[in-house]
């Protein structure tokens, strides 16, 4: 595959990555539900293991080409360890913290992948609306933040936690974006989680004190949404997603997800809700629109040497 330029968003593109972003930002409810009665890292082992079953199914049916490249294995393999190591951190530090406080956290992503690509990326240069948009986004997640009345005051040990796997997230998110057009987008998705699943079991296996100590219904409900609905359907959508569109521009929709989250956990885990979240929804609404309505002319607000 030949790389090409970013393609522009179609209302219909927008509408489909807000909805999977409000998939993705219930997720960190699901997670949560599923440490009630499995292990952290045991439960990122199942989760994965569960939807590359899936993703190798449907590749499969559906007349994928599995096989890579010998020159492709190099990055390939640097996404996956990105991969291994962001969904251990996260797993971990959502363990320590709320869902709503972890949705929130890693909201940093978009600010990270705005900034790396802006330097690695010939397409995604931080210009003036870019940046406003971000702002004005990050602003309404700023403001549920400050709401220490609701989610408790001080940053805790998961939020630091989160927010290292956030970084790891933003970096891995660049790094794909130059090398993608290499691989079938499901390659992206399905190899990193294969890598990933023994490693996530032997992390359980040395570190969760009870690997599985309880299963249910609503258990094995939260384990099939984050492993088939979330892992499956949305890793390969957003990673076809990234394929087509500016990262930094595709990346700004994740500012739904911590507000997704702090809604699903009040609503499901009973996690406190506040009035702020109306004003902080407007804002990323707001933010999103700045980021991604198309001007006539388009210049670079940091006019720094790219390094590529």
């Amino acid at each position: 595959m030949n790389a090409s330029r970013n393609e522009p968003l179609t209302p219909w593109t927008v509408l489909g990555l807000v909805l999977l972003c409000i998939i993705f930002g219930a997720n960190a409810v699901a997670i949560k539900i599923s440490f009630s009665g499995i292990g952290t890292f045991t439960s990122a082992g199942l989760r994965f293991c569960l939807a590359s079953a899936a993703i190798a199914i449907w590749a499969r049916l559906s007349g994928r080409r599995f096989r890579v490249p010998k020159a492709d294995m190099k990055p390939l393999l640097i996404i996956c360890a990105g991969f291994t190591i962001q969904i251990s951190i996260f797993y971990l530090g959502l363990s320590r913290t709320l869902a709503s406080r972890g949705s929130l956290v890693v909201n940093a992503v978009p600010f990270l992948v705005l900034i790396f690509a802006h330097f690695f990326l010939p397409d995604d240069a931080i210009t003036v609306r870019k940046f406003i948009g971000m702002v004005v986004g990050f602003s309404g997640v700023a403001l549920v933040l400050s709401d220490a009345g609701a989610l408790g005051g001080g940053l805790r040990t998961g939020d630091l936690i989160v927010f290292a796997a956030a970084a790891t997230w933003a970096a891995n998110a660049v790094y794909t974006k130059t090398v993608i057009h290499r691989f079938d987008p499901f390659q992206v998705v399905l190899y990193p989680m294969l890598c990933a699943v023994p490693v996530y079991f032997l992390e359980g296996w040395l570190w969760d004190a009870i690997m599985i100590h309880h299963i249910d219904g609503v258990i094995i409900a939260a384990m099939l949404y984050q492993s088939l609905l979330s892992a499956a359907i949305g890793f390969v959508v957003w990673n076809t997603c990234l394929q087509r569109f500016g990262a930094s521009a595709l990346h700004s929709f994740i500012f739904i997800v911590p507000v997704t989250g702090v809604i699903a956990g009040g609503l499901i885990l009973a996690e406190p809700i506040t009035s702020r979240l109306i004003v902080s929804a407007a804002l990323v609404a707001a933010g999103i629109g700045l980021v991604n309505i198309k001007p006539r002319a388009t210049a670079s607000f940091f006019p720094i040497r790219r390094w590529f």
